[in-house]
């Protein structure tokens, strides 16, 4: 079925640079970051995964929690899991009360790794986002992406954590 164009609310022009402007800075940051984080030998997925767990009590979640938190499919988790296992970042652990369930579980060796790479990181994020806003926009962007994040985890049946 064809739409008849002139039936669709298109975006207006203004509306259309706001949007191309938040596409090319999202994809050239995460871009930029990543590159800085594989002189660690790490992907920008690699790190969140590690943050999220350093941040979680006994530095484990559950892959399904994981999987949410960082916003992909349990298939793709668990393919990057295998692939920081055999880097001996994580481990994974079965769940005691939960057969089923899966933990992703921090090593030592990526506790080490988190606590080494993140002042680097924490750096980057500054120089190429965060210092480049005043306290204001900062505090202006996230009410702004704020309904977004709501809106798109209720789609997708995920609960934003705050």
């Amino acid at each position: 079925m064809l739409v008849d164009m002139d039936d669709h609310r298109w975006l207006t022009p203004h509306e259309q640079r706001a949007w191309r402007a938040h596409l090319a800075a999202h994809r050239l940051l995460f871009l930029q970051l990543d590159r800085e984080l594989q002189g660690s030998g790490l992907s920008l997925n690699d790190y969140e995964i590690l943050v999220n767990l350093s941040e979680s009590p006994g530095r484990r979640m559950r892959m399904s929690e994981l999987a949410d938190a960082t916003i992909q499919s349990r298939s793709r988790l668990s393919h990057q899991i295998s692939r920081m296992e055999a880097a001996g970042l994580v481990t994974r652990e079965e769940c005691e009360d939960d057969r089923r369930g899966t933990f992703a579980v921090l090593t030592d060796q990526g506790w080490e790794t988190i606590r080494r790479v993140a002042p680097d990181h924490v750096d980057s994020v500054r120089r190429h986002f965060i210092d480049l806003m005043t306290p204001d926009q900062v505090s202006t962007l996230e009410r702004i992406y704020a309904p977004v994040i709501d809106h798109l985890q209720g789609v997708r049946g995920v609960r934003r954590n705050d």
